[in-house]
């Protein structure tokens, strides 16, 4: 480059050789396309998820780097990384299903997840069916021809059911159906739905894999190859790709989601346990507790609980708003799976597009509040939930 002039020299800047030595973290590499000697394999990496590094939208090796993490976590053959969590299920959505053709879908969904399947149903004509999340049996009669697909939640947003995965997945394998899990609630650390007989995980991993709450991002993990290859040709040309810096971000924070999940579940044992004894609350939903619906399928089938729970003011929607206008240290705002401990009101934030039938069916009431817990000290956390129950 020394032959050429300043104007030349500052576009085309120099990269060292590593010369023997490697970097420690996995380097971030924020450029939009990559350069070749050889128009062959140009041209083969255009084509593939595992071929050459050709252009963002398609492959980075950062973004890579968060896939063969999260698949080898999940225990699939291939992941296809995206810009949000509602990118990756609608990746997997939009590329699977055609006009005309059904879909199963558990009673309790993400409010996001809910809003999309009703607007493929009014837009696309595509047909859903929902049915309980532990009912094999229901989900058989619910098989029509045009069924293709069956979504389930591990841990379901907001009231914790617990899917029946390996019923749930059986059944869908007996009848021809892809199966696809959102596994966020729980993370690779305490379900890998993969195991228990799914084709397709999705994370937003904006939650607990990235884990500090500054980053969006999603993620499809699949069990067969084919089905990667088909769902990663689609996003490819949909566009839902990660920022290579978010998935850096990423790639730093599945570094502590073990001890982070840990102490997740430790403060929500705490507080379910202690606000399922207060007489200013009618209800709590942790699938710890053994008073809930989910607690012996929950216990056969997870190590622990999650750290998320929902519950139920004596007084409905008023004592909840007042609740929720009260706390201190816990933060009014959307999301989960961060350090901080979040509180929000489904009825009007994360279900906020679903009628009163819709709420109802999901199990959501108009006083209920989710909590998603932190990693603060847990007496700390009581003491502020404690002061704005009074």
């Amino acid at each position: 480059m020394t032959d050429f002039r300043p104007e030349t020299r500052t576009v085309h800047l120099p990269q060292p050789p590593l010369n023997g030595s490697r970097p420690i973290t996995v380097p971030l590499y924020q450029t939009s396309g990559f350069i070749f000697d050889d128009p062959a394999v140009f041209a083969d990496g255009m084509g593939r998820p595992d071929g050459a590094f050709v252009y963002g939208r398609m492959s980075n090796p950062t973004v890579r780097s968060l896939e063969e993490a999260v698949s080898g976590l999940e225990g699939g053959v291939g992941a296809v990384a995206t810009g949000s969590g509602m990118g990756a299920i609608n990746a997997v959505l939009f590329g699977l299903l055609a006009p005309g053709d059904h879909l199963i879908a558990q009673k309790p969904l993400y409010g996001g997840t809910a809003a999309m399947i009703n607007d493929m149903v009014g837009r696309f004509g595509i047909t859903v069916s929902y049915v309980a999340e532990d009912d094999p049996a229901a989900l058989r009669e619910a098989v029509r021809p045009e069924t293709r697909l069956v979504y389930l939640e591990t841990i379901a947003n907001p009231v914790t059911q617990v899917a029946d995965l390996p019923g749930m997945c059986a059944a869908a394998r007996e009848a021809g159906l892809i199966s696809v899990v959102d596994n966020t609630f729980a993370s690779p650390i305490l379900c890998r739905p993969i195991e228990h007989g799914a084709d397709i995980v999705v994370h937003s991993t904006t939650k607990y894999l990235s884990g500090h709450t500054d980053v969006l991002g999603g993620i499809a993990v699949f069990a067969s190859d084919e089905l990667y290859r088909k769902v990663w040709a689609f996003a490819s040309k949909l566009g839902a790709t990660p920022d290579p810096f978010a998935a850096w971000l990423t790639l730093r924070g599945m570094q502590t989601l073990s001890l982070r999940m840990e102490r997740h579940c430790f403060n929500t044992r705490e507080l379910a346990t202690r606000l399922n004894d207060h007489p200013a609350v009618s209800a709590v939903y942790w699938p710890g507790l053994p008073s809930h619906r989910s607690y012996e399928l929950a216990a056969k089938l997870l190590p622990d609980f999650g750290g998320v729970f929902s519950f139920d003011l004596v007084g409905g929607r008023e004592a909840g708003e007042r609740f929720m206008s009260s706390v201190r240290l816990a933060l009014l705002a959307p999301s989960l799976g961060g350090v901080e401990t979040l509180v929000l009101h489904p009825a009007t934030t994360s279900h906020r597009t679903l009628t009163a039938e819709e709420l109802a069916r999901h199990g959501i009431g108009e006083g209920t509040v989710r909590v998603a817990v932190g990693i603060e000290h847990i007496e700390d956390l009581w003491a502020d939930i404690e002061q704005a129950l009074s």
